[in-house]
């Protein structure tokens, strides 16, 4: 069986600007990078205003396992079945981060035969918008230390400077540090940190952003810091952000690649959804639906992270609905949410699988709640047993829903066919019910309350003191109205990663709260999620490396 890279490097990639012209953008209209990636012009992007937007499809999936879901692959897939079914359909995901590549998720390219290429490229340094992100951020960190040595007239707080500094790779050892230590010449000694780039409010902002104006408002609205009174500074404040912009006028532009199957593929922003929102740009979306009769689009780990910050985050800002959406499952995922080690998961478990389809049930719940129609879709292993697959159909055909299953893996795009059907057929009656789960003038403590009960299954939530008057004075000084962004393991509903399946009864512990105002959302942190993550005893950054040929090696 060839491995995922093997089917990668052995595609037939057109020219990307074939690619565009399938979308009907001219060869002038874009910016290449190579022979098979390019960027979207500003010009590109400013002429789609005013056209008719296509169906928006969003991928989800249950709570992940080690054992895989596939939620990346079978947007691809579901991408190239509706092409080939006659469709003009655009994917938009997410750009790939450094550190899981290095560290143990690995790449964010698809997988099989529902893949997107050059997938090394996407999985490396790609068209450097992570490197913008990172330095435009840094650079903002950098004029605040600056600011302060040279006297301070804004008059910071040096004990209350909020914004911490960041690098795309995961390392542990930066989660606390301490900057300006070696003398006077080198600043004052202050408490920072480090977070991963993909966590940074300003990819959320890049996210986000509408346009190059937005981008630039939105990082001016950035609270770096408070005086003594607790007053705010703002990026704007210190002047950062002109430059800023500066940095991420490129990394503005979304990227166009392609499938295997020689089919568009926008790759643009790449916040994680387990501390961040967790979706690709808001300006790629809306020139996929502008170019496309369909978009699929996914975002990260399960419905209760990615698909909830998607509804409530990024529909509700960018003022775009959702026509459908799936929800991805495996029968392995579903048996180790039911009970079964990972070594175990080659044999047949109906009832493992049954009990696994409670957290699968519950994601479907919870979707509903939007408002939006809803399918199944079981991605394939060959260990899969017929009667565990039947007994996924039955249980969801039960909640009045339809599972379908998909060998895009295998299959690329004939894979997917039934599954692109039910999505012409759910999107081309009556339009989507969407609303977000909850009023933008509901207290934040409230917005936390709700998604924690309604979304988790939690019986509420647990917050100190500290933590309740923050969120009260955020909500006084006019912040009331935004969404929140739940911090979360993505492997549980709970805040406890080994709590598999539905649970219920639990509560939701608040270990912090950040107010991102340029995003335009206060961060919830809860449980002992981290920011920064770390790397696991054994890497993936132990077996990535060169072969003789020159070619890489292990990175997928």
């Amino acid at each position: 069986m060839q491995s995922d890279i093997d089917i990668a490097r052995a595609a037939t990639l057109k020219p990307i600007m074939e690619i565009g012209a399938a979308l009907s953008i001219p060869a002038e209209k874009l910016i290449p990078f190579g022979h098979d990636k390019a960027k979207l012009s500003q010009q590109c992007l400013d002429e789609l205003a005013g056209r008719p937007d296509g169906k928006l499809i969003l991928v989800t999936a249950i709570s992940p396992t080690p054992a895989g879901e596939g939620k990346t692959t079978t947007t691809v897939g579901l991408g190239d079945a509706l092409n080939a079914i006659g469709k003009k359909a655009t994917i938009c995901i997410r750009e790939a981060s450094l550190g899981p590549c290095f560290g143990v998720k690995g790449g964010a390219a698809g997988g099989g035969r529902a893949q997107v290429v050059p997938m090394e490229d996407m999985n490396l340094h790609f068209t450097g918008d992570l490197h913008a992100v990172t330095t435009a951020h840094n650079l903002l960190a950098a004029m605040i230390d600056n600011h302060i040595y040279w006297g301070n007239e804004l008059g910071i707080d040096v004990r209350r400077i909020k914004w911490r500094r960041v690098v795309d790779l995961n390392d542990r050892a930066l989660r606390q540090i301490t900057t300006g230590l070696g003398g006077v010449a080198n600043g004052y000694p202050a408490e920072s940190g480090f977070d991963i780039t993909v966590a940074s409010e300003v990819m959320a902002i890049l996210c986000l952003a509408e346009n190059q104006q937005d981008l630039q408002r939105r990082l001016g609205d950035i609270v770096v810091a408070y005086r003594q009174d607790r007053s705010p500074v703002t990026c704007r404040d210190l002047g950062a952000d002109g430059a800023m912009s500066v940095l991420l006028k490129q990394a503005m532009l979304p990227n166009m690649v392609q499938t295997i199957e020689n089919n568009p593929a926008f790759v643009h922003g790449g916040p994680f959804a387990n501390i961040a929102h967790g979706c690709n740009s808001v300006v790629s979306t809306k020139a996929a639906l502008k170019l496309s009769d369909y978009v699929v689009t996914e975002a990260g780990f399960g419905a209760d992270l990615g698909a909830e910050k998607f509804f409530n985050i990024k529909c509700r800002k960018a003022g775009i609905t959702p026509d459908a959406a799936v929800i991805v499952a495996t029968i392995r995922a579903l048996k180790m949410n039911g009970g079964v080690a990972k070594s175990e998961l080659e044999k047949a478990d109906v009832s493992a699988t049954l009990a696994g389809c409670e957290n699968l049930g519950r994601h479907l719940e919870n979707v509903r709640k939007f408002g939006v129609p809803v399918v199944v879709a079981i991605n394939h292993f060959s260990s899969d047993s017929k009667e565990e697959t039947q007994a996924v159909m039955d249980y969801v055909k039960g909640r009045g829903c339809k599972a379908i299953l998909c060998t895009h893996w295998e299959d690329g795009s004939e894979g997917a066919i039934e599954l692109a059907e039910a999505i012409v057929s759910m999107t081309g009656a009556e339009p989507s019910a969407f609303q977000p789960l909850y009023a933008d003038d509901l207290p934040l403590i409230e917005k936390i309350d709700v998604i924690a009960k309604e979304i988790y299954g939690a019986q509420g939530t647990v917050m100190d003191h500290k933590i309740r008057a923050q969120l009260q004075r955020w909500q006084d000084e006019g912040y009331g109205g935004l969404p929140v962004c739940m911090a979360k393991t993505q492997f549980s509903f709970s805040t406890d990663p080994a709590l598999l399946g539905a649970p219920a009864g639990f509560e939701v512990p608040i270990r912090d709260v950040r107010l991102s105002a340029g995003a335009g959302f206060v961060v919830v942190i809860c449980g002992e999620i981290m920011t920064m993550p770390g790397l696991p005893r054994h890497p993936a950054a132990l077996s990535i490396h060169l072969n003789e040929k020159g070619e890489i090696e292990g990175l997928f």
